[in-house]
């Protein structure tokens, strides 16, 4: 599997995990949790029971989107970065993702949009950060990308 030798997933992979359109049209958690590890503070930090792990904390997390709101808390939850959060809302892919450099950009910024091999595929522009104690030193970045960069687009580079 590409995943063990490069550490990227392969686009089959990705999409695997993504919603259809009709889903995405509210905000949806997107776990990028590809291994069996001990691993749960994405399903003990949802406050809408939206994810579940099971009995056995080293599966991979799922998802249930009718509960999901989309509210980005799993994200900075996560302890792997494994999670964003996406919405397609008209013609632009609407992200929330985890954010864990400095300086952090600000609302307005024009930043470069990252694929999962570290490229710069886009332009992005950020909508809100939203940085908190609670979530140590991991802010919650709102991120617009163009909707063809749905599946490719997973971070910034400020």
């Amino acid at each position: 599997m590409m995943l063990d030798k490069t550490g990227v997933a392969p686009k089959e992979l990705v999409l695997s995990r993504f919603f259809d359109e009709k889903i995405l049209a509210r905000p949806k958690a997107i776990l990028e949790c590809y291994e069996d590890i001990p691993c749960n503070p994405c399903s003990t930090s949802c406050p809408f029971d939206a994810i579940h792990i099971g009995e056995d904390i080293n599966q991979q997390p799922k998802l249930d989107p009718e509960k999901c709101t989309g509210c980005g808390i799993c994200v900075t939850s996560c302890p792997g970065l494994a999670i964003i959060v996406a919405q397609i809302k008209f013609d632009q892919a609407i992200f929330k993702i985890p954010f864990e450099f400095n300086p952090k950009p600000n609302i307005g910024d024009i930043v470069d949009g990252i694929n999962r091999s570290g490229e710069k595929i886009c332009d992005a522009k950020i909508i809100k950060v939203t940085t908190n104690k609670k979530n140590d030193k991991t802010s919650l970045i709102e991120v617009s990308v163009p909707i063809e960069y749905l599946h490719e687009f997973v971070t910034v580079r400020v």
